[in-house]
């Protein structure tokens, strides 16, 4: 019977424990930073490494929050108001100025309101730069606008109000914005919070004093059970509402959109 031998065996085993213990080392290491694995993967503890493009929100308390740490463009995220006009666009101020600076135009689509220029100033943005897509009173018109504006990527930021969305009508343009690198969201009402949407990221607000309260309703990231109180000042239309004045005429969805997708 052959014998082993005794310098050789022990040295063949370590060798074998060593390269165990490597794999394992390597395993472990994939499991504490997944996204090794795939950029899209992240631990339920962490918030997750967006690969995409984001814009700074301006607000470091509410960026270090949000996966990428700003808003994300060429994706569709959400924000769910109790009402209109609770602080929305003062959030979205400094994501909106930005996109103004780089001289890229800001589409308002079915607001509630009409925008007001002095309002839009004291934002940072000129009204020149503003597309204001009034509503027809057809969801499909504003639906078919939005679609075609994403696609076409000629605007830098794309503000849709909806009330009612089909699920279908989400997947569309949550498929639409990929396609670029606009910055897109669709503000709706909070009742929607219990609605299926592809949207990864979806935010409650609510007005505050001194504020708003953030709730966290979906993010790649742990689940968020507090809301975020995130201080804002008053706009300028708020102080001095008199000196108000509407921007240039809305000009109809269908009409508008052959002229900016060519």
């Amino acid at each position: 019977m052959a014998r082993s031998d005794p310098l050789i065996a022990p040295h063949a085993v370590s060798c074998s424990a060593l390269g165990t213990a490597s794999g394992t080392a390597q395993r472990t290491a994939q499991i504490a930073a997944p996204e090794v694995l795939h950029p899209s993967l992240w631990l339920a503890s962490q918030l997750a490494q967006s690969t995409d493009r984001c814009v700074d929100t301006g607000y470091p308390a509410l960026s270090t929050q949000l996966p990428g740490g700003g808003w994300p463009t060429g994706t569709l995220f959400e924000l769910l108001l109790p009402q209109p006009g609770v602080g929305e666009l003062r959030l979205l101020r400094p994501a909106l100025t930005k996109v103004a600076a780089a001289g890229r135009p800001i589409v308002m689509l079915q607001p509630p309101h009409a925008p007001q220029a002095l309002a839009l100033a004291a934002l940072g943005i000129d009204p020149a730069q503003l597309i204001w897509i009034r509503n027809t009173g057809k969801s499909t018109d504003a639906l078919w606008a939005a679609e075609q504006i994403l696609r076409s990527g000629c605007c830098g930021a794309l503000l849709l109000w909806q009330q009612h969305v089909r699920g279908e009508a989400l997947r569309r343009l949550h498929l639409a914005a990929q396609s670029g690198d606009t910055l897109f969201c669709l503000l709706r009402p909070l009742a929607a919070a219990q609605d299926a949407s592809p949207a990864p990221l979806r935010l409650s607000l609510r007005a505050a004093a001194g504020g708003m309260e953030i709730g966290f309703i979906k993010r790649r990231g742990p689940q968020r059970e507090a809301p975020l109180f995130l201080p804002l000042t008053p706009s300028l239309l708020q102080r001095h509402a008199t000196m108000d004045r509407p921007a240039s005429a809305p000009a109809p969805a269908r009409s508008v959109l052959p002229a900016l997708v060519g």
